[in-house]
């Protein structure tokens, strides 16, 4: 097993491909999926080196939808080769747990400090300097990345270090770490449902001088009731044999077109009842 262990050199080629080919492959459907799994693969084909199907088991879910600021991404990237590496084909379900309850919180923090803040404020003081005509403006901006790369280099050590305590202790119980990163996964998502899906119900039933707003209805009852009825649909087509993300678009597409143009008829014939 001492072959299959992560040299320095293996972390540092992880972070190199980090680095250049993160967002290579970005698509609509995984996003930053593709790349992700080009940038772990010599750490993969170091713990599988002598397990073919582990290998082909390991890049395939790797391959999963992921999503998160490039800079954040190194602390994910880390924990999960320490995971792989401690545990081997039993880290599945952590791995794909971890990403998936990670990506957003960490989207959320990247995307403040290195998208927003970092850039407002280096290069302000930068464009600040150079309108003087000092060459220090150009200078200012080189260093400050030349701080990120550095950072990004340590982010992949601390997810490794920290990951690789923390595998360690429960390698012989493996169910609290998956069940933690699983629990918070289901919250993101949870969470998604109701802020990213926006449908809603513009009907109304009028008798006399008393009108029911459907909507208003629905939410009584459930808050974002209309936008779990769509996860669940799309969730059950998934499941569907020869089903996949491309269909479910077209679907979607397709539904909401038909929902769209159907809904003055709807609402005449509404009229038409409520009178």
């Amino acid at each position: 097993m001492e072959n299959n262990k992560l040299t320095k050199s293996d972390i540092n080629k992880v972070y190199v491909r980090n680095l250049f080919g993160f967002q290579w492959g970005w698509n609509y459907e995984k996003m930053q999926g593709l790349g992700y799994a080009w940038v772990i693969m010599p750490a993969l084909k170091r713990i599988y080196k002598n397990n073919p199907e582990g290998m082909k088991k390991a890049l395939k879910m790797q391959l999963g939808y992921f999503n998160t600021t490039p800079a954040m991404s190194h602390l994910i990237i880390g924990a999960d080769m320490a995971l792989e590496e401690s545990l081997g084909e039993k880290s599945e379900e952590a791995v794909s747990s971890l990403k998936t309850g990670l990506m957003g919180p960490f989207a959320g923090v990247g995307d403040t400090l290195f998208l927003a803040i970092y850039r407002a404020i280096v290069f302000s003081i930068a464009s600040y300097i150079a309108l003087d005509g000092n060459a220090i403006g150009l200078i200012v901006p080189v260093f400050a990345c030349l701080a990120v790369l550095f950072l990004r280099y340590k982010f992949t050590y601390i997810g490794y270090n920290q990951s690789k305590k923390l595998a360690v202790g429960f390698a012989n119980s493996i169910a609290p770490i998956t069940e933690g990163a699983a629990i918070l996964g289901l919250t993101v998502v949870g969470g998604l449902i109701a802020s990213v899906i926006t449908y809603k119900l513009n009907l109304t039933f009028t008798l006399g001088e008393v009108s029911l707003d459907i909507q208003s209805m629905l939410d009584k009852i459930m808050p974002s009731l209309i936008p779990l009825l769509v996860v669940l649909f799309s969730y059950w087509l998934l499941g569907k044999k020869k089903f996949n993300s491309t269909h479910l678009i077209v679907v979607i597409i397709a539904i909401g077109m038909v929902l769209g143009n159907s809904q003055g008829m709807l609402d005449f014939v509404i009229g038409l009842f409520s009178k």
